[in-house]
């Protein structure tokens, strides 16, 4: 029977996407591995893989098609000695929208594929083997409904002597792949009451709140303006920002920060690095400061997981980089370990794939700790939204020529530094985020300390 294609949830906050081109055609052969489309996420163009072999029988949805919901079918693939004629339609996306139920017989029906993130949305384990004529038949399941394998699974389910019957599919559709018949043992049966559930990626939703959008557009009924659609990144961040403000309790935490002697020493680093064409930045120090500042309080290096705490041991520090239409919070890893050149070459590196958007998911997923600078924007100081998992946010403002009164009690100048650490109160209680912000100022304040 022929295969769905299902679109792929390539990134854990994806509910639909846009297939952005095709770069198979219908009657294409293709093998496990081949670049099958180009999908646009809520966060950036990603290339789709295939997780077997056969022929490309109808393509169901065309290329530019946007709001494409995860598990929707967009193609079909044929195995050997099928053809175009054996495809059931009833599945696609159809004008009539015919039900669901419709689409598959029900042992299809019964499983839900898991949502795979990175290149490719499923089981990418599946060999890349050619299939031959001695691959076993279909099995059936004792009711005598037919069994979803790949010929390789089946082949090697035969040669193990495992009953496909039991083993529970992670492909599309409870397709049984290489992978389940390789993890499976021959005495493991299915049991229906004791089944796990499958785990599917948490997906934000932000609540209702306000007029609804009728509502708002009948207000300006006779105004000029102008409606921007919304696009897959610019829902999320509203989804997720209006998860984060309701549901995590932030504190905020305020200090300003003097970064004459940072300023200084950035100056003296940057004169001696001039011949390596290294040039850093007042945000490299601020990453080395709070990465290491995680070192020094760890409990404060943690994350929310819903029903527990994760206290992680190495600093994986995200840092906001504004693009087109939203931002990205790529990841800098193990940050408190890299010299000050290496996190400035990192950076620069991530910003600008960010803006490319060619970030991979594991290159903005993660980390325990985020900052926010928007001093290069002339802004004195804000409040962050802590990006749910992370414990704590750090809002970076301006350096400020500012009059202060020194330890004789002299009014003098100096370049003061704003900031704003908001925290998850579930995760760092108010001493313990103390204790991280005065960490984080005592190394900015005393730049060459990080470097010993």
């Amino acid at each position: 029977m022929p295969t769905e294609i299902l679109m792929p949830a390539l990134s854990p906050t994806m509910e639909e996407g846009t297939l952005a081109k095709w770069l198979v055609k219908e009657g294409d052969e293709v093998s496990s591995g081949d670049i099958l489309a180009e999908i646009e996420t809520d966060k950036a163009t990603m290339e789709f893989e295939a997780v077997d072999e056969g022929t490309i029988g109808k393509i169901l949805i065309e290329e530019g098609s946007e709001g494409v919901k995860v598990n929707t079918p967009i193609a079909v693939l044929l195995e050997e000695g099928e053809s175009a004629d054996d495809i059931d339609t009833s599945s696609a996306p159809a004008k009539e929208e015919k039900p669901q139920a419709e689409a598959a017989p029900k042992a299809a029906e019964a499983e839900t594929p898991e949502a795979g993130y990175g290149r490719g949305a499923t089981d990418a384990n599946e060999a890349t083997g050619k299939r031959d004529s001695k691959a076993p038949a279909a099995p059936k399941s004792e009711k005598g409904e037919r069994i979803f394998a790949s010929p390789l699974a089946r082949r090697i389910a035969a040669d193990k002597g495992l009953d496909l019957s039991q083993i529970d599919g992670s492909g599309p559709r409870g397709r049984i792949v290489k992978a389940d018949v390789e993890n499976a043992q021959p005495t493991a049966a299915k049991s229906d009451s004791a089944a796990p559930a499958k785990d599917t990626a948490p997906v934000a939703q932000a609540a209702a709140t306000g007029p609804s959008a009728d509502a708002v557009a009948k207000m300006y009924e006779g105004r000029e303006y102008e409606e921007v659609t919304l696009n897959g990144m610019r829902k999320t961040i509203a989804a997720r920002l209006t998860e984060a403000k309701q549901t995590v309790p932030h504190f905020y935490l305020r200090r300003d920060i003097r970064i004459d002697a940072l300023l200084s020493f950035r100056s003296d680093l940057n004169k001696q690095l001039e011949s390596r064409n290294v040039k850093l930045s007042v945000n490299d120090f601020i990453i080395k400061a709070c990465a290491l500042a995680l070192q020094s309080v760890p409990d404060a290096n943690a994350v929310w997981a819903g029903d527990r705490i994760l206290k992680l041991k190495p600093s994986d520090v995200a840092v906001a980089v504004a693009i087109e239409g939203g931002l990205f919070t790529p990841v800098l890893q193990d940050a408190d370990t890299k010299s000050l050149s290496t996190l400035s070459a990192q950076m620069k590196d991530l910003a600008t794939r960010a803006r490319d958007r060619k970030l991979a998911p594991h290159e903005y997923q993660g980390g325990s700790f985020a900052i926010s600078n928007l001093g290069m924007f002339g802004i004195d100081n804000f409040d962050a939204v802590i990006n749910p998992p992370h414990g704590a946010i750090l809002a970076v403002g301006a350096g400020v020529k500012k009059p202060i009164i020194g330890k004789d009690g002299e009014v003098t100048a100096a370049t003061v530094m704003s900031v704003t650490l908001s925290v998850d109160h579930r995760v760092i209680d108010g001493a313990l985020g103390a204790q991280l912000l005065n960490a984080i100022v005592e190394n900015l304040e005393n730049p060459m300390v990080m470097l010993a």
